[in-house]
């Protein structure tokens, strides 16, 4: 129905061109148009929340933003631009790769000032997403950061589902999001077995102290010796968070669990390690924020 409207359009512009009625319709159809506009590609829009799941390459028939009161799963708190030479590759950005890995820099701050603190002190995950390539090759040039709520960091969480924009929602210390304490509980083997969240006012034997953040170069643990290296940054941040000297007696005041994320944001530059004091055998029911050497003595050489 729509062509055949067209074509009687034409039809009768083409008629009246025939009769000589009025000085502008002169037989050429186009002299008196405007320019058009060039074509544009899709660009995804910042400051929206989404059905979907997070996905590293992002097909425009995927995107479905949906209001941030409506229950969902992600949401883009920030949309960057891949500078050049990025833009002038033939492929979208692969993970380790040096655009990449500067996507992922640029999403850590963006999310961050999003959330009103450091988005690693909370259940939070973040991700970016690529065009897909054949949006590379149409010209899409842009990334997307994308921030996740799990519902546990410590023990290979979930996403969550949540209704509500995360935007400023650590701007509070009271949030709910924040980490906090935790009662680790070992296995047979003397492993961890569980770590479930507590809040700091009940029974616990752990508690997050801060972020470690692993020098540029720091391999991802793979064996005792690396992981030693994790556990001394993060004994130190839990000295600074304590209020106790950093000396050679600080590895008998305290234990710690460092927690890196996975070998994939290890690559992309994620080094910030999640630090967590450890009292095997005690039974806590306050922070130990700022309390000093009489709330961590030195227990045992």
């Amino acid at each position: 129905m729509r062509f055949r409207l067209c074509v009687s359009g034409i039809a009768a512009l083409l008629c009246a061109a025939g009769c000589g009625a009025g000085r502008d319709i002169d037989g050429d159809l186009t002299n008196d148009w405007g320019a058009m506009a060039p074509a544009t590609g899709f660009v995804p829009t910042a400051e929206t929340c989404h059905l979907s799941n997070f996905a590293v390459s992002g097909p425009r028939s995927t995107y479905e933003e949906v209001d941030c009161a409506v229950e969902h799963r992600t949401e883009t708190v920030h949309v960057g631009e891949y500078p050049k030479p990025a833009a002038d590759a033939a492929e979208p950005p692969a993970g380790t790769s040096a655009a990449a890995r500067a996507a992922y820099k640029e999403c850590d701050k963006k999310t961050s000032a999003y959330v009103g603190g450091p988005w690693r002190d909370a259940r939070l995950w973040i991700g970016v997403t690529h065009p897909s390539p054949a949006a590379w090759k149409g010209g899409a040039r842009w990334f997307r950061c994308e921030l996740v709520e799990l519902d546990s960091i410590e023990n290979d969480g979930a996403l969550a589902r949540r209704s509500g924009s995360l935007r400023g929602a650590l701007a509070s210390k009271t949030s709910d999001l924040l980490l906090a304490c935790y009662a680790i509980k070992l296995d047979d083997a003397g492993a961890i077995s569980s770590m479930p969240s507590k809040k700091c006012t009940d029974t616990h034997n752990a508690e997050f102290v801060g972020i470690w953040t692993a020098p540029a170069g720091t391999p991802y643990p793979k064996d005792d010796a690396d992981w030693e290296k994790f556990h001394d940054g993060c004994r130190e941040v839990a000295a600074e968070y304590v209020g106790v000297p950093v000396d050679a007696n600080l590895q008998y005041r305290t234990g710690v669990v460092s927690l890196p994320g996975n070998a994939d944001v290890w690559a992309q530059g994620d080094h910030g390690v999640r630090c967590y004091l450890w009292m095997e055998g005690s039974d806590l029911t306050t922070s130990l924020k700022g309390k000093g050497t009489k709330a961590l003595p030195v227990q045992y050489k």
